[in-house]
């Protein structure tokens, strides 16, 4: 009777285990999706879209703030996606996105069809692409104020041995 009662413990603890494993499996695996989606605007960059991703970094890490004026969350995990992989979350004010390992700005744009951007951001980067969305995907008029979201990947000193990939809005003067 007592191994039987032993046995039915352990066979119910090994199922909540498994569980717990995959659900963590799955968290991972929907944390990813959505650090990667926002980083290619998927959805657009808007405040809620930004509000949205933040609720979710911010329940796996607290911010690094000391760099680029911007919040930058180590995650407990690596994610992946198309072979870039990258460990950290990128906020800034127009910007949602992720820090890809190694100086990469070449082959995302190669891989996200971005163009080439002529400004180097007053120093700040060393190379940089971008792609501005369709206007199909642009906010409404004055939900943000006027301007456009775009995919940007950008390397640079201040972010050595890194590449920023985002969706950003830059406001229109």
């Amino acid at each position: 009777m007592h191994n039987a009662k032993f046995i039915r413990h352990a066979g119910f603890s090994a199922c909540v285990a498994f569980a717990a494993f995959h659900a963590g499996e799955a968290l991972a695996e929907s944390a990813n999706d959505k650090f990667f989606d926002a980083a290619l605007c998927n959805p657009p960059y808007t405040m809620t879209s930004a509000m949205k991703i933040y609720d979710v970094v911010e329940a796996l890490a607290k911010p690094d703030t000391s760099s680029l004026g911007a919040a930058i969350y180590k995650l407990p995990n690596q994610i992946v996606r198309d072979g870039f992989k990258s460990t950290e979350v990128f906020f800034a004010s127009n910007a949602v996105g992720i820090l890809v390992e190694g100086e990469r700005a070449d082959d995302l744009a190669a891989k996200y069809g971005l163009k080439r951007e002529t400004s180097d951001l007053l120093g700040t980067s060393t190379k940089g692409y971008s792609r501005e969305l369709p206007a199909d995907l642009q906010p409404e008029p004055g939900m943000a104020g006027p301007g456009k979201v775009s995919i940007i990947a950008r390397q640079g000193n201040a972010l050595p041995g890194k590449t920023l990939l985002a969706c950003e809005f830059v406001q229109e003067f």
